[in-house]
């Protein structure tokens, strides 16, 4: 089971005890899970599909709790890539259901909707429930262990974005894409996918992910760290050598004791004290000088190199 689907099997066994949170939470499911359609007459039937058991379980204690109609659910064996079953739960005659959840509106015989109904979240604890909703019936989120992407897959841009408005209301910086047909209201940010589990009550999952996000950011700053000190290390073998290089090739042209007692100390010290940084090497000459100062005498070994073999 992938980690989407425990989390939904996790949150359909957590019911509302509010009618106010119970519409909302079904109004949020119907709108991004449901087809519609017209029959004569006016008459507007409804198909829910959901791959999660849970979930249409959710959705049939909902209908009876809130408008006490038992709901038809019939199972069908995936097709394609997805071989699970798939529920629908199908109900005739909806069309008082769908203005009272907001889904469609009395203007203009009877539209759908694309914007969240806002009479359904007028208290502070409705649009919570809305956004639970809307992930039970189209959002996932990929496995920390792989990445850090929280999505709601929805088939109408206008709504899309409306629903990205109300998350947004949370700071959580939901942004939307076109993906093919449908619109992709999605967050990439660690932090902000951990508030989302917050606010739809995925609690334990929540506890999951910090885990897992806080073990890959020790693992990454171990990393910084280990490839900064290489890098470091390196760098510093490079430069080691390239001094004993030319501490060789002053010894070949005129002979380290022909060279000024600065220079000559730090020759010395470096051809004992190969592995040492600059610094090191400073804090062990006799006065101690600074990084600076030691990189500074190596230059000047450099250009004596240079005003040498200049003569020649």
């Amino acid at each position: 089971m992938s980690l989407s689907s425990k989390i939904k099997s996790n949150l359909s066994k957590i019911t509302y005890d509010s009618k106010c949170c119970q519409r909302a939470e079904l109004s949020a499911v119907i709108r991004t899970s449901g087809a519609i359609s017209l029959r004569g007459f006016s008459n507007v039937d409804i198909t829910i599909r959901t791959e999660n058991a849970s979930v249409a379980r959710l959705v049939f204690t909902l209908y009876k709790k809130i408008y006490n109609i038992h709901t038809e659910l019939i199972i069908r064996k995936g097709s394609g890539v997805k071989k699970g079953n798939v529920y629908e739960i199908f109900i005739e005659n909806t069309q008082d259901i769908l203005l009272d959840l907001g889904i469609m509106s009395e203007e203009d015989d009877f539209i759908i909707t694309n914007k969240v109904p806002q009479k359904l979240l007028k208290n502070e604890c409705c649009p919570r429930a809305y956004i639970r909703g809307a992930f039970l019936g189209c959002g996932s989120v990929l496995n920390p262990e792989k990445g850090y992407h929280l999505e709601f897959s929805m088939h109408s841009n206008n709504f899309a974005k409306d629903f990205a408005k109300l998350l947004n209301l949370y700071e959580l910086n939901a942004k939307v894409i076109q993906r093919k047909s449908n619109f992709i209201v999605y967050i990439k940010e660690s932090e902000k996918i951990v508030d989302v589990l917050n606010i739809i009550g995925a609690h334990k999952t929540l506890l999951d992910f910090e885990n897992v996000r806080i073990i890959k950011e020790m693992r990454n700053n171990v990393n910084r760290i280990v490839n900064c000190e290489t890098a470091n290390l390196s760098k510093t073998v490079n430069a080691s050598f390239d001094q004993i290089e030319n501490i060789k090739t002053l010894d070949g042209l005129i002979g380290l004791e022909n060279l000024p007692n600065s220079l000559k100390e730090l020759a010395y010290l470096r051809l004992e004290n190969q592995e040492m940084s600059l610094k090191e090497l400073g804090e062990i000459m006799n006065p101690s000088i600074g990084k600076s100062g030691v990189n500074h005498r190596f230059k000047k070994m450099e250009k004596l190199i240079s005003e040498i073999l200049d003569r020649e």
